[in-house]
């Protein structure tokens, strides 16, 4: 959810004179540090996550956290060193295993542990890290990471942190890297006494501390990713409500700000339930019903903390009471409460091993949003909501980032990866297949950690239809393909100008008027006839394609 807002500055058919779009960036200069925290090496491979119990009291007016986490593993290989990851401004004070302190060096967030003694493939361990700390405090969040020490609007105290992209080591320690998923996990908060403290999962307990503290312990019952970790610290009023999905009775839990309740209730009413049941009728069911479905108001904008989603929109329709498409359907939804709500199944329920692949999270996200429009106000609504936004596209760098230095790709993975699955549905031509394909993306990688490549081979084996280049065009390259044409004595002359070597994406155009068929471009020049009324102005192609047009004359 990071970036998603950008300047509109491009029209559905642009027209553009060159194709000359690099599949990669051009060369960029990662340091030690970037490729210590994006790739997974052996010292992070050699050991598989099971459990964490992640146990800290948070000091609101130091601005500090203290305590520890439990890593409990099993051996993938044989192995006396493995690394971790912490923000270097964060002490750890210690590292235990079997009642004895290991041995350990920093390298930058990177630390690296040596144990006694190896330590056998297929064996179960566990180590703890005890540290503290000032954590990084977000300028900008959620955009920026960090934590947020903030107060409502009473002046009470009102406490979150994000740290999407930039990091869960920024506040806690653990592997961080995507791909290696916590089974579950014991989240303890303790927070100062008179305050609510609200994590992930189903609440176990609250117990007492000393020094006028109260802990929170949450436990977390399917997998989750360490950015969606989180707490949220305030006064809040809490209530609930059930919701009839497909796998029985959700639990919903609200937590909004006391002085916020009255208009939270019928703002989330409205939106809530009719999502749940859009998404799962599109993706399948709920994939965490065993933790159940929160969201809490957060002192930022919004973020999709697995089963605990953040919400900081105001209790508005739209984007900060704005329609991001242009089009007036995206001011008849939360967008927060819809966007962050599809993340459960596409970023939570589906991962992406590398940063880089997070159009995956993204692109499929900001589709949910039509499909979520389509199911409450008809396919011409949700036509209208996609298209609009393609005017918030940049086309300034490819989708795909670069692996294994933790580095994300062009924010377009946002709208333009929206309307590349749009134009794949088209091209399928059957709803129902391609609803099928999205549920089964979700069946199929149900709570597991992907590539691109796995998601690419799956729509393709499913769809029945040849979408590497596709795919090709629209993630690894930075723009989109532009159709060249010229119309002359009743004869179109038709060829793709595309980054992609021999990309042959069929089209629909308008060969009569009112009236869109499919012609089959290539790079070498075709041509077909056409209507005498269909002139170079008024030649169209359907706009559910999201290409260009460049006429010749």
């Amino acid at each position: 959810m990071k970036t998603f807002l950008y300047t509109a500055i491009a029209l559905l058919l642009f027209i553009t004179g060159t194709a000359s779009a690099q599949l990669m960036d051009g060369p960029q200069q990662y340091s030690r540090a970037d490729t210590l925290r994006g790739k997974l090496t052996p010292l992070r491979s050699c050991y598989d996550l099971k459990y964490y119990h992640l146990d800290i009291k948070v000091d609101i007016n130091n601005k500090s956290i203290s305590g520890s986490n439990e890593f409990q593993f099993t051996a993938t290989q044989n192995f006396s060193q493995l690394q971790f990851d912490l923000f270097s401004n964060l002490k750890v004070e210690k590292v235990v295993y079997n009642n004895q302190e290991l041995k350990f060096k920093r390298e930058f967030n990177a630390v690296f542990v040596t144990f006694p003694k190896t330590i056998s493939k297929g064996a179960k361990a566990s180590f703890t890290v005890y540290y503290s700390g000032k954590p990084v405090i977000a300028k900008r969040p959620p955009w920026d990471g960090g934590f947020i020490f903030s107060k409502d609007k009473s002046g009470n105290p009102w406490v979150s942190v994000a740290c999407q992209g930039f990091g869960a080591s920024s506040w806690w320690p653990n592997k961080d890297h995507q791909s290696d998923e916590v089974d579950s996990m014991l989240i303890s908060i303790s927070v100062p006494k008179g305050l609510q403290e609200v994590s992930n999962g189903r609440l176990r307990s609250i117990v007492q501390q000393p020094g006028n503290y109260t802990q929170y312990n949450w436990f977390v019952a399917n997998p989750i990713n360490n950015y969606n970790v989180t707490l949220y610290i305030g006064r809040y009023a809490h209530w609930t409500a059930e919701y009839k999905g497909e796998k029985g009775n959700l639990s919903l839990d609200f937590w909004s700000l006391q002085e916020d309740s009255t208009k939270a209730r019928p703002h989330w009413d409205a939106d809530i339930k009719p999502m749940l049941q859009s998404f799962e009728h599109w993706f399948g069911p709920y994939p965490f019903y065993e933790d159940g479905y929160k969201i809490v108001q957060a002192p930022h904008l919004g973020m999709e903390h697995q089963s605990a989603i953040a919400y900081g929109n105001g209790f508005r329709k739209g984007y900060q009471g704005n329609d991001l498409s242009d089009s007036g359907w995206g001011l008849k939804f939360d967008f927060i409460t819809i966007h962050e709500s599809g993340h459960e199944w596409f970023g939570n329920n589906i991962t992406t091993k590398d940063i880089a692949d997070m159009w995956v999270h993204e692109s499929f996200t900001n589709y949910s949003e039509a499909l979520f429009t389509e199911s409450r106000y008809g396919k011409e609504a949700a036509t209208a909501y996609v298209k609009g936004i393609r005017a918030n596209v940049k086309n300034d760098r490819p989708i795909i980032g670069h692996y294994d230095v933790n580095s994300e790709g062009s924010g377009d993975m946002y709208y333009k990866g929206a309307n590349m699955l749009h134009l794949i549905r088209q091209l399928i031509n059957n709803d129902k297949k391609f609803r099928n394909i999205l549920r089964g993306l979700n069946k199929t990688f149900y709570h597991k950690t992907v590539t691109t490549k796995q998601v690419e081979d799956y729509i393709t084996a499913q769809s029945g239809l040849k979408l590497s280049k596709i795919f090709d065009q629209y993630l690894r390259s930075k723009d989109i393909p532009v159709l060249e044409y010229q119309i002359s004595g009743g004869l179109l002359k038709y060829r793709w100008l595309a980054s992609v070597k021999d990309f042959d994406m069929p089209v629909k155009v308008s060969l009569k008027p009112g009236v869109f068929s499919y012609i089959y471009p290539s790079e070498a020049w075709k041509t077909t006839t056409v209507d005498p009324q269909i002139t170079n102005k008024s030649f169209q192609a359907d706009p559910n394609f999201y290409i260009g047009l460049k006429p010749v004359n």
